[in-house]
């Protein structure tokens, strides 16, 4: 059990602790006594107010709002120059990465050459789904890099040029690299998606509303071996697709149509060594889907670091089986 006079006010507690034995016992003089005796007692005027705390919310911040703005972090990197300088580590190990994956896959090089590769019609190689994957690997690239550039200036719409430009550069390194094999080329067409994949990067960051709107995915359909790691049959699982997001709208986001998407997007069929020896017809298909959106369904809210790597992964790559396709 605790002493009786710990629960006095502390200045109160205090005086008599430190009150010598022989003092506590002398009586107060009647004067002394009288003022006492008038005093009002006011326990509330002894009792210390607790701190005001508002509506502040308490426990850890939300990950999800960033910081504020700092005005040193904004100084320093002001120039697109700086900005890009932000990410020069990452931008250090994705060519490293573009080196080590082009050196492994090269069988045999030659002189720099150009090769005109067409675009979409059925007599290319892939019906360009190579080009849609040229595309698909320089948002991805600028939307990595953007993310790093913005962790450090706290300001994803100014991140988004400068990541754009970083991955246009390192796809040109690889396509330096096709320049010289045997069984490829320079191909113009390549450079051209590239460009447009990390133009769409910029222009989902820049204009107000998109990023939560609109996505750029990749839909790989498994195979009779799962997963082809290269030549036609990888290209022939490729189906790309724009997603949009109902839940992206002010009006929907909490209704029952956040969990709907409506998807369009791009395949090809029938085009690999077996089939065109075979005689069957290559094949592209635009097609149109209605889709689950899986993200909004299980990792809407989510704090964990786990949750959110999952949820922002479903922003680029989409789930076999979530949608019903039309063709």
């Amino acid at each position: 059990m605790r002493p009786a006079w710990t629960f006095l006010p502390l200045p109160w507690a205090l005086c008599i602790a430190l009150t010598p034995a022989d003092a506590q016992d002398v009586r107060p003089d009647e004067a002394v006594q009288t003022a006492l005796l008038e005093t009002p007692f006011d326990l509330r005027a002894m009792t210390p107010e607790p701190p005001e705390t508002g509506n502040r919310v308490q426990g850890p911040a939300d990950p999800r709002i960033q910081p504020p703005p700092d005005p040193v972090m904004e100084g320093r990197y002001h120039s697109l120059g700086s900005r890009i300088g932000a990410a020069r580590w990452e931008t250090i190990g994705l060519f490293a990465y573009i080196t080590a994956t082009q050196a492994y896959w090269t069988d045999g090089t030659t002189h720099f050459h150009f090769k005109d590769e067409g675009w979409f019609g059925k007599n290319t190689h892939n019906l360009g789904i190579d080009k849609l994957t040229h595309a698909f690997n320089a948002y991805l690239f600028a939307e990595f890099l953007g993310a790093r550039i913005a962790r450090r200036t706290h300001d994803r719409a100014r991140a988004a040029a400068p990541a754009a430009l970083l991955s246009m550069g390192l796809m040109l390194y690889g396509e330096l690299w096709d320049a010289h094999k045997k069984d490829s080329g320079f191909s113009i067409q390549d450079v051209v998606f590239n460009s447009g994949g990390a133009a769409f990067s910029v222009l989902r960051h820049t204009v107000p509303g998109l990023e939560e709107k609109l996505d750029f995915r990749l839909l790989m359909m498994p195979n009779s071996e799962v997963y082809s790691f290269k030549g036609k049959r990888h290209y022939e699982q490729q189906r790309f697709l724009l997603a949009l997001e109902l839940s992206g709208f002010r009006g929907l986001r909490d209704s029952p149509l956040r969990f709907v998407e409506l998807q369009v997007g791009y395949r090809g069929r029938n085009f690999t060594n077996a089939d065109r020896a075979a005689g069957r017809e290559p094949e592209r298909d635009i097609f149109f889907g209605v889709g689950l959106n899986i993200k909004q369904l299980f990792f809407r809210d989510s704090r964990s670091r786990l949750g959110r790597a999952i949820g922002s992964g479903l922003n680029y790559f989409q789930l076999p089986y979530t949608a019903a396709y039309f063709h």
